[in-house]
């Protein structure tokens, strides 16, 4: 599928000379990803739905009528192309818990570049320097559409209080910020690991635990007694624990939702009717629990559908709350996510004009998500590019790096282990925390969760809802958060290269963070949902031209005396770059 970006969407809509702001472009963006379309092909959907309407003027509203009308219908609801035995009720297909017990062995693809470059002494005069591209390609020209954006600093996106709003760092006038993974060094994933093939029944059990452990916290929380079998016939109304699945290798939809036991509860699968639910949201993986009637064994009319429930915040305990020196002041932390490049070019003017704006701010920490070297550039090189670490030389603030399955240099694997730059000095490695993806750190005694994996678009293209009141976002992010980790979708999407082990050990989230960091190709957005700050920050180039970058503002709880946690204050905003 060719790259679809809104500089084509708007080329197709002039077409017609149908003009459009970019919250519009953005819209019908998110839509052909999430459905699978191209620029062209959404641009006709909307003519002709507009005809048929009367001529409907192109807007946010009509936008919504039409995904509602035409692309949830058309291209969200297809049955399923491939039919359930009938003896069995039940597809043999390799994503189901059920079809690993016999199999041992699964190959998983693998990319690893080795990169290594000997010319970095001799860049280090200025940023704009370092990151001149032509100091490695001195064919390469600038990006003329990128230069000539407009909107340079414009604020898109606001959250918190930011009303006289000062955005800047503490300058260096304290010791700087307590930064640290919250699992801890032992726990964490800071080394590479072997990878090439795991076995199916090692997913089995992964798959399995996760059923069991998630289960076991709704039984808990909803009083619940026992779970029945799914598959077993009866005649009252009956509580079930499973994993949703499709009935097919087909899209997930409201006719195709099977529910998959664990072995305590029979192992099973069985066809599942949603029409007596009012609001409901679903996607392939979700361990849930329901409640109804399945009165022949064959099919599980569900009746409710027990919420999910997230794990507690991050509480620091008394003794150590004692001992710290909190400060009063607020603390800033920047975020950008790459591609770092225009698509058209291998100059890195946006990460140029991003060093500008940290040497301007002077956040305390910056965090950084790959792709810092995007295997999906048009005119891609292997290099691999570290010079940021010059540029932000006596700025005075942290540098956290976050890899990238997009990578070209570094491991095609989730979990991604984290950079390893061994030639780094005392000062900057001081000053650089190379983490993994995903991660969970505590800055100032304030959680962050990090993944530079797409899994809104992810699951946004897999999810169904019948739901009332409620966005596509704000339900993805809870999944996440209810789901307890990183990654909740199963079977994964295809440039997704799990491992099942290390995804029950690192791809978990330890507790709920204060703030989740969710970088997406779908639009940004600062929002609350269920306590956690969640941030989509944009990319920092979006095809050829200027894409966007989040900074968030944080005053860290005081200690609390009567042993209640008080969240921290945040105010956030994603700003053009």
């Amino acid at each position: 599928m060719a790259l679809v970006n809104a500089d084509r969407i708007k080329s197709e809509l002039n077409t017609f000379d149908i003009g459009c702001g970019d919250d519009i472009l953005d819209k019908m963006l998110e839509q052909c990803l999430c459905n699978r379309l191209q620029g062209h092909e959404i641009v006709l959907e909307w003519v002709a739905f507009s005809t048929t309407k009367g001529g409907l003027k192109l807007s946010l509203n009509t936008l919504e009528q039409f995904e509602h009308e035409v692309l949830n219908k058309k291209y969200k609801a297809k049955p399923a192309i491939a039919k359930r035995e009938e003896s069995h009720n039940r597809t043999r297909d390799i994503n189901s818990l059920h079809d690993l017990y016999p199999l041992q062995f699964i190959h998983t693809q693998s990319l690893s570049y080795i990169i290594s470059s000997k010319r970095s002494a001799a860049l280090i005069a200025s940023p704009g320097l370092l990151m001149c591209s032509a100091s490695f390609f001195p064919s390469v020209t600038p990006s003329q559409k990128y230069s000539q954006r407009g909107g340079r600093g414009e604020v898109v996106s606001t959250f918190g209080a930011v009303q006289g709003t000062r955005w800047a760092g503490r300058k260096g006038q304290t010791n700087g910020v307590q930064l640290e993974l919250l699992e801890g060094s032992e726990d964490s994933l800071i080394n590479n690991y072997k990878y090439m093939f795991q076995r199916l029944r090692d997913v089995r059990n992964v798959l399995t635990e996760k059923i069991e452990e998630l289960g076991e916290e709704l039984r808990t929380n909803f009083n619940i007694e026992e779970f029945s079998p799914v598959s077993l016939p009866a005649q009252d109304s009956v509580i079930v624990l499973g994993q949703v699945c499709c009935d097919s290798n087909g899209k997930l939809n409201s006719q195709s939702v099977l529910l998959e036991a664990g072995p305590d509860q029979g192992g099973r699968q069985v066809p599942v009717d949603l029409s007596e639910l009012r609001d409901y949201s679903l996607f392939p993986g979700q361990v849930v629990v329901m409640e109804g009637m399945n009165t022949s064994g064959r099919k599980f009319v569900a009746s409710k559908l027990f919420e999910g429930v997230p794990l507690p915040f991050y509480s620091t305990p008394i003794k150590q709350e004692m001992d710290m020196d909190i400060p009063d002041e607020q603390f800033l932390v920047m975020v950008a996510c790459g591609p770092y490049t225009p698509s058209d070019g291998l100059t890195f003017d946006p990460l140029v004009d991003l060093i500008n704006v940290i040497a301007r701010d002077r956040p305390d920490v910056c965090i950084l998500l790959g792709p810092f070297v995007d295997s999906k550039h048009e005119q891609i090189e292997l290099f691999f590019n570290i010079y940021i670490v010059e540029g932000t030389k006596g700025v005075g603030c942290r540098l956290v790096f976050v890899p990238s399955q997009r990578d070209v240099h570094h491991h095609f694997i989730y979990p991604q282990p984290p950079f390893i730059l061994p030639d780094l000095s005392k000062d900057d490695a001081k000053r650089m925390t190379l983490v993994p993806d995903p991660c969970t750190l505590l800055i100032d005694g304030v959680t962050f969760g990090l993944t530079s994996t797409d899994i809104l678009f992810h699951m946004g293209a897999e999810e169904i809802s019948c739901a009332s009141g409620s966005d596509r976002f704000s339900r993805i992010l809870k999944h996440m958060l209810t789901q307890r980790n990183y990654y909740p979708l199963y079977p994964p999407v295809e440039e997704v290269n799990m491992d099942y082990e290390k995804f029950q050990g690192y791809g978990q989230m330890p507790l709920s963070p204060d703030v989740l960091i969710v970088p997406s190709e779908l639009r940004f957005f600062i929002k609350d949902v269920i306590g956690c700050v969640c941030v989509n920050p944009g990319r920092l180039t979006k095809g050829q031209v200027g894409g966007t970058y989040g900074r968030l503002l944080i005053q860290r709880s005081a200690p609390s005396i009567d042993g209640k946690r008080v969240s921290p204050c945040v105010a956030g905003q994603v700003v053009k770059i």
